[in-house]
């Protein structure tokens, strides 16, 4: 712990997302000092950025994170390939780990849904950036009323898609469905992830499709939960955004006629270092703020001030 009542925390990884999850660290002001960036290139653009706000970086990889005791919290922002090999590094180490890739080391965590439940794990998942869109939109189904299928489609810029992003393209879709069920509730889910190559890019859109278990529903109190989720998303994400729906279409299913809820949203990003496209990727850094953020309170024994 610092003086003056913060955590330490460092990320491991100087790309862009790192380096913009920097900026939103910065930005909290809150319970997080951030003490350390990891990174293997010397002069990697992000720890030449994070040397210029007067952070701590190393070029040596992960082992001088792990040397520093100080460091409570960890942010990985490298690769689900290299979070396997360093989570149980960070558990030796005694730190907790705040996973930005699909590596699934420990269980996934949407904020808005079940971030309080996972405050004492050692590792936590953030999955991807559709499930972080996506997901709170089936959970506020879920909360409502028996959820039997949820499907997302994600549509992203191809720009702000980076060779991590493409080589994880199968982790990605496993992932998100797998979120759709364990944290939206539904019984079976599926994702698509589409990689517009537009130029000027388009910013982040999906497409969330719900099939309820039950025949009949109750539509506003959907549409309410579903509002009142979005709000709590945008407390972090300003730039998302509810462009359509929920609207209810009544529909023969591979489960008999159901109301089919279906809503459209677009992700903007803050424009922090990435590009505002990409919210894709700034729905995860401002994602692993707001967990960084808990688990700092929750280290320092800092109740939350609830508006």
């Amino acid at each position: 712990m610092s003086e003056d009542n913060k955590v330490k925390v460092a990320i491991v990884g100087s790309g862009n997302i790192g380096t913009d999850l920097m900026y939103k660290i910065l930005k909290e002001q809150g319970h997080m000092e951030l003490a350390m960036v990891a990174g293997i290139e010397p002069e990697s653009e992000g720890l030449k950025r994070a040397r210029d706000e007067g952070i701590g970086t190393t070029h040596e990889g992960v082992q001088p994170v792990l040397d520093d005791p100080e460091i409570k919290i960890v942010f990985e922002a490298t690769s689900a390939k290299a979070h396997k090999a360093n989570a149980p590094k960070y558990k030796e180490a005694g730190k907790i780990a705040v996973d930005l890739t699909p590596a699934a080391q420990g269980p996934y965590v949407v904020p808005v849904a079940n971030l309080t439940e996972h405050l004492n794990e050692e590792n936590v998942n953030l999955m991807t950036c559709g499930a972080q869109a996506t997901t709170p939109m089936a959970y506020a189904v879920s909360k409502v009323t028996p959820v039997r299928y949820a499907e997302m489609v994600s549509t992203v810029a191809s720009a702000s898609a980076g060779m991590g992003t493409r080589q994880n393209i199968d982790e990605f879709t496993f992932t998100t469905a797998r979120g759709l069920e364990e944290i939206g509730g539904a019984r079976e889910g599926k994702a698509i992830i589409i990689l517009n190559p537009a130029d000027p890019p388009l910013i982040m859109r999906n497409t969330v499709y719900v099939v309820p278990e039950e025949d009949e529903i109750d539509e506003d109190a959907i549409t309410e939960s579903v509002e009142t989720v979005v709000a709590e998303v945008q407390k972090a994400v300003p730039g998302y955004q509810l462009k359509n729906g929920p609207t209810f279409d009544k529909r023969d299913t591979p489960w008999g006629e159901k109301t089919l809820v279906m809503m459209f949203l677009e992700v903007e990003g803050a424009g922090d270092f990435l590009p505002k496209y990409s919210g894709n990727l700034d729905i995860m850094t401002a994602s692993a703020t707001k967990v960084g953020e808990a688990f700092s309170r929750h280290l320092l024994g800092v109740e939350e001030v609830v508006a």
